[in-house]
């Protein structure tokens, strides 16, 4: 498995399954895809949510009426709570080389990462589908241990501009972002007040 971040703008996610993990996986792609949803009843937790619903029952039709669904789609999900149908609709991906995520049952090509982020950035963990619970924990130690990581990107982000321009050494740019990195009195001043850690940190490093 190969991490990657993907641009899913107009494609085609189609998820089979309507209960609490099939909401959960929707809510990772509504609104930044094009999310159809099938399932014979929905949780509530559909409601509100940017997906089309289209209600069937998977178990009571044939191959080639789920292959309608699947044909085209960017990737497949199966959310269903019975293993076999799950592993029927992968077999029903593989002809056609539709990446498909299986949430119980034979492992599919896609896995689904426990994910974190702000405005500036995004981080996906995953253990390869043999611990959820330890990606939980790892995104939870995340989102506790570093709540001024936003704020930390975009200082970044100035002062390596700013260091193009004052400091030709390439060596010496890296080596003092990773000294205002390693530096805890930058990352308190960044929660308290931005503005007031960007001025100290310009003071020390970008003399005029």
């Amino acid at each position: 498995m190969i991490p990657l971040f993907v641009d899913c703008s107009g494609r085609r996610i189609v998820i089979f399954g309507g209960g609490e993990v099939a909401a959960r996986k929707a809510a990772y792609f509504a609104g930044k895809a094009d999310v159809m949803v099938v399932s014979r009843s929905f949780s509530e937790k559909f409601n509100g949510m940017q997906v089309t619903r289209h209600t069937l029952d998977i178990s009571t039709v044939p191959d080639e009426w789920l292959a309608n669904f699947i044909h085209g789609a960017f990737l497949v999900i199966a959310a269903l709570s019975d293993r076999v149908q799950n592993n029927r609709v992968g077999g029903l991906c593989r002809p056609g080389g539709v990446l498909f995520n299986n949430a119980d049952g034979e492992p599919g090509d896609v896995i689904l990462p426990a994910v974190t982020g702000g405005s500036e950035y995004t981080i996906a963990i995953s253990t390869g589908r043999k611990s959820p619970a330890v990606a939980r924990f790892l995104r939870e130690q995340i989102d506790r241990g570093f709540p001024a990581l936003d704020a930390m990107v975009r200082l970044q982000e100035r002062l390596r501009q700013e260091l193009k321009a004052a400091e030709p050494d390439q060596a010496k740019r890296n080596a003092i972002l990773r000294e205002v990195l390693d530096n805890p009195s930058v990352w308190e001043s960044l929660r308290a007040d931005p503005a007031r850690a960007w001025e100290t940190v310009r003071g020390r490093y970008l003399h005029e």
